[in-house]
């Protein structure tokens, strides 16, 4: 048997390839939008993929399932479980098998057994995989998605918080709290393989190991520790980071389909400074991809700057307007890279791109904002010089805050600029000085001008003022 393990950084995203090395036949489990990998591995062993498994609708990045259906003819194995409203649609031209919960299927030597696992969503299941190759006659390891992870387990309120269907999140728990009796039953030698690590928003505490054993979370996984239904459900809900915008939409694209990566529309190059300043007068979205500290030191104004690092997915998920053309200031080498990132969240509309450095020298009237130093903040508030916007998570903001801060969270800023106070200097705060410099760009091009982001964030504010 083969087993290879896949991580998208940008998206905290775990896939695995499985296969048969006797007959030459390969699965992928949750697998990423982009292929790539997977064909590499396949021609590398000389293997054939004949299957893609999912163990739930996804709703932080887009399914690669369809892709490897069309390159491969691969034969989706898809939840059929949960009520009407968490089925999949728009696959009956595609080849598929709907499994439910004891459903076993065979590629090559291995068999998959599939536990119906729901609490994070409905439909959620996990895959129990045996190696009939040799002598072994019981499961070595299961795929759990986002039901169990290292440390933690899914959420159960995206439904509610993303979605938008009310009332979800109790229930969610307590059919997770369900599914957990079930797994604690299963042999702690079991092998765990998650599809998320440390940084996704699909659950709260997620470690950065990639397995686990079933044991091993017996003793130590915060949410197997509970006996009792309401405590669990209690601390299962609290403390939840906000799910980003972009979640319902990947739920919705994940259930219905999407176009494939080929049939997208190309990134088409901005002609000139001319454009560009054309596109910003009207409002158009233009995102300028360099390090904060780079972009606030010179910018073109009416620009938004996110990143392109880890976390660029996630604040282009939150940021974007989908159904809006997307133009692009980035280093052209990095063109396919930044695209590709954009694809997996789903953003497939029309893009346009310039390169910064060539449009920034000939723009020539650039913009600026400052960096204040928390001396120099706690110095302006306590004269009654300034306000504080803090644009943390909420529960980041209920651990500790600066006095009288203003809370708007980044992700939520662009509809919420009416609740900006204006009659101060605006001091912008996150915890590290990374998303205070996104929101601060955000407020610059809607027209906030009096403002300054504070270095190092709150951390920085505990270590300097905290005596």
């Amino acid at each position: 048997m083969l087993l290879r393990y896949f991580y998208d950084e940008n998206l905290a995203h775990a896939s695995y390839v499985v296969g048969c090395q006797a007959t030459g036949e390969a699965i992928v489990v949750d697998p990423m939008r982009d292929i790539t990998a997977y064909e590499e591995l396949a021609a590398k062993e000389n293997l054939n993929i004949v299957g893609a498994l999912e163990t739930h609708i996804h709703a932080d990045f887009v399914s690669g399932s369809r892709e490897l259906e069309n390159r491969f003819g691969a034969k989706l194995y898809l939840s059929d479980e949960g009520d009407a409203d968490w089925k999949y649609q728009n696959i009956d031209h595609l080849n598929h098998q709907l499994v439910k919960d004891g459903d076993q299927f065979k590629i090559g030597n291995l068999i998959f057994e599939v536990m119906h696992t729901p609490g994070h969503t409905p439909e959620s299941i996990s895959f129990l995989l045996t190696d009939r190759g040799g002598s072994a006659d019981k499961a070595m390891g299961i795929f759990t998605g986002d039901f169990v992870f290292v440390g933690d387990v899914g959420r159960p309120d995206l439904l509610e918080k993303a979605a938008g269907i009310k009332g979800t999140s109790k229930v969610g728990a307590k059919d997770m709290f369900e599914s957990l009796e079930r797994f604690k039953k299963l042999p702690d030698y079991l092998q765990v393989w998650p599809a998320h690590g440390a940084g996704s928003a699909c659950g709260k505490a997620l470690g950065a190991v990639p397995s686990t054993t079933v044991g091993y979370e017996k003793m130590f996984n915060w949410a197997l520790q509970y006996d009792e239904l309401e405590a669990f459900q209690k601390e299962l809900l609290d403390g939840q980071p906000e799910p980003p915008s972009y979640f319902a939409v990947m739920k919705s694209v994940n259930k219905t389909g999407v176009e494939l990566v080929k049939d997208l529309p190309k990134p088409q190059a901005i002609k000139s400074t001319d454009e560009l300043k054309k596109l910003i007068a009207d409002g158009e979205q233009v995102i300028d991809t360099r390090a904060s500290a780079s972009f606030g030191n010179g910018y073109i104004p009416g620009t938004i700057n996110i990143p392109f690092n880890k976390s660029f997915a996630n604040w282009a998920g939150w940021i974007v307007d989908y159904k809006k053309t997307l133009y692009l200031l980035l280093d052209p080498e990095s063109l396919d890279q930044v695209v590709e990132v954009l694809r997996s969240v789903g953003i497939d509309g029309e893009i346009s791109y310039g390169d910064v450095s060539k449009l920034i020298e000939e723009v020539g009237e650039l913009e600026s904002y400052k960096s204040m130093s928390p001396e120099e903040a706690k110095k302006m508030i306590k004269d009654g010089r300034a306000n504080v916007l803090d644009v943390r998570n909420q529960s980041e903001y209920d651990e500790g805050h600066i006095d009288q801060a203003y809370h708007i969270m980044i992700g939520t800023l662009k509809k919420r600029l009416d609740e900006v106070p204006t009659d101060k200097t605006l001091i912008v705060q996150c915890q590290s000085g990374a998303r205070s410099a996104i929101a601060t760009s955000l407020l610059k091009a809607n027209g906030f001008d009096d403002l300054v982001n504070l270095s190092g964030g709150y951390a920085k504010w505990q270590e300097v003022l905290s005596v």
